[in-house]
């Protein structure tokens, strides 16, 4: 089991090092949890294969940290899990991981709430709305953008928390969606927002899809191929920009 972890955890820290500019290098993310979000966005590996990866970074983020930060890290692990089986569309197993990764962001808030508990708490609740029946939408759906709200108070760039709000208006179905106010508010981001790497590929990728939903192929085009600058082998990118 210790050469599996090894094996992947050396494949994704060699990515990070190799593939991406220095100018995306500067994170805030706890050193061991970047090669599973590099996992889950790169959409290379299967869940199988991210688990290992998983694995350690929850052993990773037991033994660094502590109380609510503790709780932090061990909730972005559960989230960026859910994501791997969400897009592999095992909903049970990505409900489970959901579930108890908004548990723990609920954990860190009661002992000292932040902006990434509040961030963590909407995104394990959004992603959950995905993957649960319409019921569960209905009666927890009007909680992420309160969360992403109450991130904001405790950090008003924080980019994660702004792209939760305007995601509602690019992803809602007809006719709650706005898609020029989507647009404008993930442009914002990019100028109000400190940025990481997932932010940037989700604003990017946000902005093409929405270009795309217009019809506005030439505008889609260039921000899908910068969403495709960050992850390059991300499918959902690449299916919108084959799509266009």
């Amino acid at each position: 089991m210790r050469f599996i972890f090894g094996k992947y955890i050396g494949i994704f820290l060699l990515l990070v090092s190799s593939l991406y500019p220095k100018s995306l290098m500067a994170e805030s993310l706890p050193s061991w949890i970047i090669p599973l979000r590099e996992a889950v966005y790169e959409q290379i590996l299967t869940s199988r294969e991210v688990a290992p990866i998983y694995i350690l970074a929850k052993a990773e983020s037991t033994k660094n940290f502590s109380g609510a930060a503790q709780y932090v890290a061990l909730s972005r692990c559960e989230y960026l899990m859910g994501r791997v089986f969400q897009f592999e569309d095992k909903k049970n197993e990505a409900s489970a991981r959901y579930a108890e990764g908004r548990k723990l962001a609920e954990m860190a808030i009661a002992i000292e709430p932040s902006a990434e508990a509040w961030v963590l708490a909407a995104e394990n609740i959004s992603q959950a709305c995905a993957v649960n029946s319409v019921m569960f939408a209905l009666a927890n759906g009007l909680s992420v953008e309160k969360y992403a709200k109450n991130a904001l108070t405790f950090n008003s760039r924080n980019a994660a928390a702004q792209y939760i709000i305007a995601a509602r208006w690019v992803y809602a179905p007809s006719p709650f969606n706005n898609f020029n106010r989507g647009i404008e508010m993930m442009k914002a981001i990019i100028t109000n927002g400190d940025m990481e790497k997932d932010d940037r590929f989700n604003v990017f990728v946000s902005i093409g899809y929405t270009y795309v939903q217009q019809k506005k192929y030439a505008d889609a085009r260039q921000w899908l191929q910068r969403a495709l600058n960050v992850y390059p082998s991300n499918k959902f990118a690449a299916e919108l920009l084959e799509k266009k």
